[in-house]
């Protein structure tokens, strides 16, 4: 163990030889602000322009300030402009606004229906009556009633992009209360007013 100590010792002497001692007249070096500048233009920036506001931005859908009536209203705008900015995103608003739940079969057309998925609803609306809905030229609102503080219906009469096309919808919008969509107007059900599925249908 002596020799082991007698061969590093020698070497710890030659490395603490070698250091300089502590000087107080020794600065630590300085980075300029421009070589800071530099170093940071060199990182690439990975967020476009504008991210920020992209950020802020959220799909159109509840908002708790909107009444019974606005909420028919951006729904049928939606509806009516169904293909822009994308294809179907009018149906895309209206899923966003159904108060059903996706796990139970629902009435939201009348008949029971499996709703769960977005597709299924998507189809219905390319039914040959609900189609009249998308990309509508016109329209008129022929009653509305609040028939509960809660509950509101609306009947509205609609002219359909196609030649002799009109037809009659009923909304049935409902206020939850209580949860976390507490205060919004959601949809119950839209109807037609008819028997809209008389020939079957494939969803």
């Amino acid at each position: 163990m002596s020799f082991c100590s007698s061969l590093s010792y020698p070497n710890s002497l030659f490395l603490l030889s070698k250091t300089k001692p502590f000087s107080a007249d020794i600065k630590p070096p300085t980075v300029s602000l421009s070589s800071r500048f530099r170093a940071s233009a060199d990182v690439p920036d990975f967020l476009s322009a504008d991210w920020l506001e992209s950020r802020k931005k959220k799909p159109f859908g509840p908002r708790l300030n909107f009444s019974a009536e606005e909420v028919v209203q951006h729904q049928l705008d939606a509806l009516k402009y169904n293909d822009q900015p994308r294809q179907d995103y009018g149906i895309e608003v209206l899923y966003r606004f159904a108060g059903f739940d996706p796990f139970e079969r629902s009435t939201y057309f009348g008949p029971f229906f499996d709703l769960g998925q977005f597709e299924r609803f998507r189809r219905i609306f390319h039914h040959s009556t609900y189609r009249v809905l998308l990309g509508h030229k016109e329209r008129k609102m022929l009653s509305s009633l609040f028939v509960e503080e809660n509950r509101f219906k609306q009947r509205v009469w609609i002219r359909g992009s196609r030649p002799e096309e009109e037809e009659i919808f009923q909304f049935t919008m409902v206020q939850r209360v209580g949860g976390s969509w507490d205060g919004y107007w959601l949809t119950e059900s839209l109807l037609h007013d008819g028997n809209a599925f008389a020939g079957g249908l494939a969803y």
